[in-house]
């Protein structure tokens, strides 16, 4: 059975990007906007500190462990309706959230955030590359996603900090519902429907507990590092086991008739090391988003709002490239100079915040780096351009759920390597007799140093690995489906 959608022509397809695009702003800024309100939700529910973490960590949690599953999923019951599910889930339990009133339930409700994220995330971008099937307007509509999801995260710190202090925290939650209701409307109205290859051409329940099981106790074992410690037997014991079912989810997947992931989409070397490139990116740029934020909160003494207003030229920044030029960019010269051209300027981005005074002056330090934070409209878009190329219409489901598990991977790496080595140097900076300032500032620096050489690494995989471009070219042909000599015939 086919899970082509209705054709093109009929559906006002800019509406239906508005309606994607807008879906993965309420992710984004659900995952950006809590930060700032952290210190108001612990006073006011009386959280202690290692339970708030909980508030962030839940969320992770259930979005990075089921997006896999949720990919696959909506290529067999449907995306569309797997993305209104999603969106309903993901609405209650934002209400829910606003609602809560002790750690418990906001923890809960948090959690069901995730599983409703996780079913919007993971077919999204199948979407897009089956509505957008041409190299310009496929590159110009991936650009507009890119920049929801590179821009939503800083302006969810500005929407967080106005809506903490005007209204209070729960309106952080309660701010989705309008979003979410629009969204089901209109999303019912102008997405194509899909009937997807139905439940017994590959539900593989075993692979879905294995790959769920491992995701989820990775996860959980990296987002509790700098609570344990690297050398715990509680890190250690947890990440041997996550491995062991990952493994073992590979080899069903090798083994299986109906996988949950085919292995093919693994032979597609645009496929995999977009995937490896997207890992080390986003961990990196965990450095950037976060610890700058931090630098200015801690260091700078910036208020939340102050923090999110001081963020905003670097979003500003990513919109103009991702919007007004990557698609051009990338129809002209293929996604692989452009993305190459992308982590240059983050390279150059963390190198300049290694060199950040523990004073800095906002205009000459850092509005120049938070201009060449631009880069990531680059890379983002290109990136994203190459995960999808080697997926056909039936994987286009599989392929956006890989290519979102991949990023929440990079982000919960991030999470736990930078701010643990933040932390450790920190602390001992702090016991030679530095400054508090100077101590923070120190541990931030270090952080920003090894996010560049993963950034420099992630340039070398490019280089290495990604030698072709697969998607649009100069020649203006589309990327097709990964060609048959590389799927062993499965």
């Amino acid at each position: 059975m086919s899970t082509r959608p209705a054709p093109v022509a009929s559906v006002p397809r800019r509406l239906a990007l508005a309606v994607l695009a807008a879906g993965t702003l309420m992710i984004i800024l659900d995952g950006s906007i809590v930060t700032v309100a952290m210190p108001a939700i612990q006073a006011d529910l009386g959280f202690s500190p290692a339970g708030l973490s909980w508030v962030v960590n839940a969320y992770l949690l259930a979005f990075g462990s089921l997006l896999l599953l949720a990919g696959r999923l909506g290529d067999l019951i449907g995306r569309k309706r797997m993305l209104l599910v999603g969106t309903a889930v993901f609405t209650a339990a934002s209400a829910l959230a606003g609602l809560a009133g002790g750690p418990a339930l906001l923890i809960g409700a948090r959690f069901l955030q995730g599983v409703g994220s996780a079913m919007i995330a993971a077919v999204s971008l199948g979407i897009l590359v089956t509505l957008f099937v041409t190299p310009r307007e496929r590159g110009r509509a991936i650009a507009v996603f890119s920049f929801t999801g590179a821009a939503g995260a800083s302006i969810g710190s500005v929407l967080g900090g106005v809506l903490t202090d005007a209204f209070g925290w729960q309106w952080i939650f309660l701010i989705n519902l309008p979003i979410g209701l629009s969204t089901l409307a209109i999303a019912a109205r102008v997405l194509p429907a899909d009937r997807g290859l139905g439940l017994a051409a590959g539900a593989d329940v075993a692979g879905a507990l294995l790959v769920t099981a491992g995701l989820t106790l990775g996860s959980y074992t990296v987002v509790t590092i700098e609570e344990y410690g690297w050398t715990s037997a509680h890190t250690l014991g947890g990440g041997a086991l996550a491995l062991a079912l990952l493994a073992g989810f590979v080899v069903r997947q090798a083994t299986a008739a109906t996988p949950l992931m085919p292995l093919r989409i693994l032979r597609s070397r645009p496929v995999w090391g977009a995937n490896l490139v997207q890992v080390l990116m986003v961990a990196a740029l965990f450095s950037f988003q976060i610890l700058v934020a931090l630098f200015l909160q801690k260091v700078l003494r910036y208020d939340a709002t102050e923090t999110g207003v001081a963020m905003l030229p670097a979003a500003l920044a990513i919109g103009v490239l991702s919007l007004g030029f990557s698609a051009r960019l990338i129809a002209r010269f293929g996604e692989r100079v452009v993305l190459l051209t992308g982590l240059a300027l983050l390279v150059g981005t963390l190198g300049l915040l290694t060199r950040v005074p523990e004073d800095a002056n906002y205009l000459t330090d850092l509005l120049p780096v938070m201009l060449l934070g631009a880069g990531f409209g680059l890379a983002l878009p290109a990136l994203t351009a190459l995960g999808m190329s080697g997926a056909g219409d039936a994987d286009a489901g599989l392929a956006s759920g890989l290519f979102n598990t991949t990023q929440q991977i990079g982000m919960a790496l991030g999470v736990a390597v930078l701010s643990t080595l933040a932390a450790g140097r920190t602390g001992r900076l702090a016991a030679t007799g530095a400054s508090p300032a100077a101590a923070l500032t120190g541990g931030y620096h270090l952080a920003f140093a090894v996010g560049a050489g993963l950034l420099v690494t992630a340039f070398l995989v490019v280089l290495v690995v990604l030698r072709r471009p697969a998607g649009p070219t100069a020649a203006g042909r589309p990327a097709g489906p990964i060609p048959a000599e590389a799927t062993g015939g499965r």
